[in-house]
């Protein structure tokens, strides 16, 4: 009985988001105040009924009920009851359940806590999320049913793979889906953007949180999975260029980028266009992730093994979406209005450079993963591409972008002085110096290399610090000054300053 609830919950949920999809769209586009109010109550309910979905297959899983054919293919008696909650989505039915669950999550927060937005961008950005989710809806139900009965139910189950029972897998899919999913929140945006024909430094205020939220769980899936891999399967500790990796790595790039971007249009209402491509690029390699990783095309330690029809399916539904804001893009970008000039050598020109180099960057994963598959799919032929071609081609990138990471907080809005940032970093460049000459007489066998990744490393860190330095005049004034002023800095350049120097520290741990 249990599992039939589940399954009706998920078939209610779809007809909610059918409703969704359509009525605040046409309330939007009719400007009805009546029919737009329907969006949030709508959300909410729809995000209830998934839940009470996913709630009954984990009941499944406790009480170990193998009539249902994805408990028994996935789980067994004696398995411990963490393993149990864990093994609901350790399959490829259970864990799209918990995608669509975060999906009508992040529909419910943003019915919650937008009542500030206009009310017809608040019905076409829950109307658009709406679209995605009856797609997966339909996905789940027709082609990934978790609640299939089995006639006759066996009396013990097949377990789970023993790589999967662990402490990293109770954590690592459900943050890596929170980034992956919560991407969908600024593609729904830029669609309602472009729909509507307006977008402004708003409207990147009111999209930043939401990005800045799924690339922090992004970045922490990213890592847990990093640290799940290298003890579990001694894969090294760091990124590997597994094809399923690489799946999650080009959305992080990109909403990397994204929030850089975001950055200099909330603050100059520059780069708009620009701006709402990256929204879209971002959960469309999002949604190209969820074919690679579900399609059977990649042959991959950690790949779902699945039928071609769930590929066909996934297929269907990339090409609608990738292909759909794409075309609106096209069409509505040209009308959109330029945001305010600046100069090269300037903050917005530091952060144009990091997309640029940020997007190139996932241009060569991107090509390096998918072209093989092309290959095969047009000759017939077969190539592998691994580890030496992403080394020759990312790596070159990275560099001129983590040289330039500390220069960019310390340059001005609109006109900067790069001989004055240069100055303020002369006790980074020091530091970076000493690193390298320390590295030179300290280690033997290393690669010649080696000692200018870690001088470049110390340098990221060191120049984060200058950044804080700088605005709280440590060293200029009274120690009491400086902390207060430290205490009066806003949280975001906190955040700046910390995520910079973490890829310095990133750098570290991939160059040792």
């Amino acid at each position: 009985m249990i599992a039939e609830i589940g399954h009706y919950a998920l078939v209610l949920a779809l007809a909610l988001a059918l409703i969704e999809a359509i009525v605040p769209m046409a309330g939007a586009r009719w400007r009805d105040p009546v029919l737009m109010g329907v969006a949030g109550p709508v959300a909410m309910a729809q995000f209830l009924f998934v839940a009470v979905s996913f709630a009954a297959l984990t009941v499944g899983y406790v009480t170990s009920d193998f009539s249902v054919l994805n408990v028994f293919e996935n789980s067994h008696t004696a398995m411990p009851l963490l393993y149990k909650f864990t093994s609901v989505w350790g399959n490829h039915e259970g864990s799209m359940l918990l995608w669509v669950l975060i999906l009508a999550l992040f529909g419910a927060l943003v019915a919650l806590f937008s009542e500030n937005l206009p009310a017809s961008l608040r019905a076409n950005v829950l109307g658009v999320q709406s679209l995605i989710a009856t797609a997966f809806y339909l996905f789940i139900l027709f082609t990934s049913n978790p609640f299939t009965r089995i006639a006759t139910a066996p009396a013990e189950g097949r377990d789970l793979n023993p790589l999967l029972q662990d402490i990293g897998l109770a954590i690592h899919p459900p943050l890596l889906y929170l980034g992956y999913v919560g991407l969908s929140i600024a593609f729904s945006f830029a669609v309602a953007a472009l729909i509507e024909g307006r977008i402004d430094a708003a409207w990147a205020r009111w999209v930043r949180p939401w990005t800045l939220a799924a690339w922090i769980f992004l970045t922490l899936g990213i890592a847990m999975g990093s640290y799940w891999a290298y003890y579990e399967l001694g894969w090294g500790g760091w990124w590997f260029w597994d094809p399923v990796e690489n799946a999650s790595f080009m959305p992080w790039l990109a909403a990397t980028a994204l929030l850089h971007s975001a950055l200099v249009m909330e603050k100059r209402d520059a780069l708009k266009v620009w701006t709402i491509l990256l929204a879209i690029l971002a959960f469309s390699l999002s949604l190209i992730g969820t074919f690679l990783v579900r399609s059977g095309v990649l042959t991959s330690v950690h790949a779902f093994a699945t039928d071609p029809t769930r590929g066909v399916f996934i297929l269907v539904i990339l090409t609608a979406f990738i292909g759909g804001s794409l075309a609106l893009f096209a069409w509505r970008a040209p009308l959109l209005k330029q945001g305010g000039l600046f100069a090269p050598i300037s903050r917005e020109g530091a952060l144009i450079l990091n997309n640029l180099l940020l997007t190139t960057a996932c241009g060569t994963v991107f090509v390096g993963t998918l072209y093989p598959l092309a290959l095969e799919a047009l000759t017939g032929d077969k190539i592998s591409v691994g580890a030496p071609f992403f080394n020759a081609t990312f790596a070159p990138l990275c560099v001129p972008l983590l040289f330039a990471v500390p220069f960019g907080p310390l340059l001005a809005w609109k006109r900067g002085d790069l001989l004055g940032a240069a100055q303020r970093l002369t006790a980074a460049f020091g530091i970076a110096l000493i690193a390298i000459a320390v590295s030179f007489a300290t280690a033997y066998g290393m690669s010649v290399l080696a000692p200018f990744a870690i001088g470049l490393a110390v340098f990221v860190m060191a120049g984060a610090a200058t950044d804080i330095v700088e605005r709280i005049a440590l060293f200029r004034q009274p120690l009491p000054v400086s902390l207060a002023r430290a205490r009066g800095l806003p949280r975001s350049a906190w955040g700046t300053a910390l995520a910079h120097f973490a890829l310095g520290v990133m750098l570290l741990g991939v160059t040792f």
